[in-house]
């Protein structure tokens, strides 16, 4: 049976012959009767021609093209992309004895609009942000199990906050296939309970593999502050990398709980590091003057949608100028957004702003970004969300 077609208004086909996955709602001329949330469509253009294949969706992104050029996914269309992800990851050293965790697939950097895969070890977790990606989770977790060399045994599938709520899905958490055998994974060597079940996102932060590594170089002699420290990554890294002492601070005592677990992991018994079950804000306006030469700034996202844009900058600016406000002279200041709706240049003015407001001679020695296992096609530059930069504050 062939697809549903959406036909497109004259000159509407253009981003889509420059491979932009997106075909927005103002750019549809008709849409057929009786269409299901997430059911694949053929996308044409006014005359017809055929551009691509995709999920069809409600809202202002109406559909998610999979593949460009044809009427119709093959019947190994997922395992043929997957596969195509995992030889990516494998080519750039990530699946090694002492780093058994990375994103598998990063949604249309790896050419799979609206779905997120993290694996920890021998087990890979699942997101979907799309009703399309939702009703295909089986497939996609079949296809997981059958890439060579990949040894994954068990699909937790977790949906329930990613979805867009107006498709009334009621998406349940669940093991599609397998079941819970563990969650230690191990990153550049160091060990982390992976919290897949109840944890944030997919359980861990794998985009800050690179720059926990980077943060590793910088520690050694120093006095660190680990600021919304969640899992407490960066709080391990600076441990191995010498720091003379380390804080963690985050308001959920959850959050808190899994950083001392991960820290006992790696480093049983060791008197350097501290938490604090406190809010960053009251925390950062209590705390002494120069008592840290280290500080890590790594919020939620603070805008994640454009509305919330200007409160966003105000939050950056506030937050970054009570560090620079605090931190002891030389201090090396990492301080980072993972607000997709603010640019890398929105967010480098607001913390230039705070560093104007706070008089500190402030420079630049690393710009930062999401790790290579989170690629951001070319034709679709949305994928690029995490900002961050490393600075040396006078």
């Amino acid at each position: 049976m062939s697809n549903k077609i959406i036909k497109l208004k004259p000159g509407k086909e253009e981003s889509l012959l420059r491979h932009h996955p997106w075909v927005f709602s103002g750019a549809i001329a008709s849409l057929p009767k009786e269409i299901e949330e997430g059911e694949e469509v053929t996308v044409t253009d006014s005359k017809g021609n055929v551009l691509g294949t995709g999920h069809y969706q409600i809202g202002s992104i109406t559909v998610r093209i999979l593949e460009f050029g044809t009427d119709r996914l093959s019947e190994d269309f997922f395992e043929r992309r997957l596969r195509s992800a995992f030889a990516l990851r494998r080519s750039l050293g990530l699946i090694r004895e002492d780093n058994t965790c990375f994103r598998l697939v990063h949604g249309e950097g790896d050419f799979l609009p609206g779905l997120v895969v993290d694996v920890y070890g021998d087990t890979a977790v699942v997101q979907a942000h799309s009703p399309g990606m939702h009703f295909a989770r089986r497939k996609v977790a079949d296809a997981l199990t059958l890439i060579p060399d990949a040894r994954i045994r068990n699909v937790y599938y977790k949906s329930e906050t990613t979805l867009p709520y107006k498709a009334h899905l009621d998406p349940e958490n669940e093991y599609l296939i397998g079941s819970y055998d563990g969650n230690i994974a191990l990153e550049n060597g160091l060990q982390f309970n992976i919290d897949w079940l109840k944890g944030q996102k997919t359980g861990f932060f794998v985009d800050q593999r690179e720059n926990r590594a980077l943060l590793e170089k910088f520690a050694k002699g120093r006095k660190v502050l680990n600021m919304f420290c969640y899992t407490g990554g960066f709080s391990v890294y600076a441990m191995r990398g010498g720091a003379l002492s380390v804080d963690s601070v985050d308001s959920s005592s959850k959050a808190v709980a899994l950083t001392d677990a991960n820290i006992d992991l790696n480093f049983p018994g060791d008197p350097r590091h501290h938490t604090h079950d406190t809010d960053a804000f009251k925390f950062l306006s209590d705390m002494k003057k120069d008592e840290y030469d280290l500080i890590i700034l790594d919020p939620p996202a603070f805008a994640k949608h454009r509305s919330a844009i200007k409160n966003g900058l105000i939050g950056y600016r506030k937050l970054n100028g009570k560090a620079f406000e605090k931190i002891k002279p030389g201090g090396i200041l990492f301080t980072f957004s993972c607000s997709q709706a603010i640019t890398k240049e929105m967010f480098r003015l607001a913390v230039f702003s705070a560093a104007a407001k706070s008089g500190r001679r402030v420079r630049i020695l690393h710009q930062l970004t999401q790790p290579a296992d989170h690629p951001v096609d070319i034709s679709h530059p949305e994928g690029e969300y995490l900002k961050g930069l490393v600075l040396y504050v006078e």
